[in-house]
């Protein structure tokens, strides 16, 4: 999508971030230590889980982590080029790897589906949201839980999206490389922002535009109970606290 594209409009394709191989290959150096995914481990080991279907699954941060530990992963990712990355990690070849987008999602009777990072903001309208959560609850074993994170759009967190705020280089497998984000536009519920990565060893620049769509927790309340989920609690994330709801959910009719 460019900035000059309606972000109400929802996108099929997954983010230049994501999708373009140059900027895949270095999204985890670029990404840094997942800290935010040891909350993610805690709540699985919590629920007892042995299985888990990773929707949105990028370049394999969480999904190899736990393929590691020994549960039956599957990771499901509209990106092949993340995908390709995902597969090169360790513990990779013990995991299942799906291209496709949430809504594709296969029924695996699962203990646990989570949605990591940005990945439940990335469904910009109200059917697309609510056919992922279907397939969502489709891929779970009755007694199994939806796990996901989203942005409280009461702390207005892209106030924070500047260039000012945002701009870093770090050592990459292709190179330094600078970056930074910056807002494009809010309205009201969507936010749009664009990501540019300057390689500094070639000058080589390339820009992803991105939206996300904020929802308030009586919004989530309400597309999880028409999608058959009761949300069983909903916890702070620890590494940015008051910023971010973590919700767990269970199918309606456990």
């Amino acid at each position: 999508m460019s900035g000059s594209e309606d972000p109400s409009i929802p996108r099929t394709d997954p983010d230049l971030i994501f999708a373009d191989p140059c900027l895949a290959e270095i999204y985890d150096d670029l990404d840094g230590d997942r800290d935010d995914l040891d909350f993610y481990e805690t709540i699985i080991a919590e629920l007892g889980a042995s299985s888990l279907l990773d929707i949105g699954c990028g370049t394999g941060a969480l999904a190899c982590r736990l393929a590691q530990r020994g549960f039956h992963v599957t990771g499901l990712d509209p990106a092949a080029a993340s995908l390709d990355v995902a597969r090169s990690k360790p513990g990779a070849q013990s995991v299942s790897w799906l291209l496709g987008s949430a809504q594709n999602a296969p029924r695996l009777g699962v203990d646990v589906v989570v949605m990591t990072g940005n990945v439940a903001q990335v469904f910009l309208s109200d059917d697309s949201w609510a056919a992922a959560l279907t397939a969502a609850n489709d891929a779970l074993d009755v007694n199994g839980r939806l796990v996901f994170e989203t942005r409280d759009p009461a702390f207005r967190g892209w106030e924070e999206w500047t260039r000012e705020r945002s701009l870093t280089v770090k050592q990459t497998r292709s190179g330094a490389v600078e970056s930074w984000v910056e807002l494009t536009s809010v309205d009201p519920s969507l936010v749009a922002f664009r990501w540019t990565f300057h390689f500094l060893d070639t000058a080589a620049v390339i820009e992803s535009n991105s939206t996300l769509r904020f929802r308030t927790l009586d919004e989530l309340d309400s597309s999880l109970s028409r999608a058959g989920f009761v949300i069983d609690e909903v916890r702070d994330a620890p590494d940015r606290p008051s910023r971010e709801f973590i919700v767990i959910a269970s199918p309606s009719q456990h």
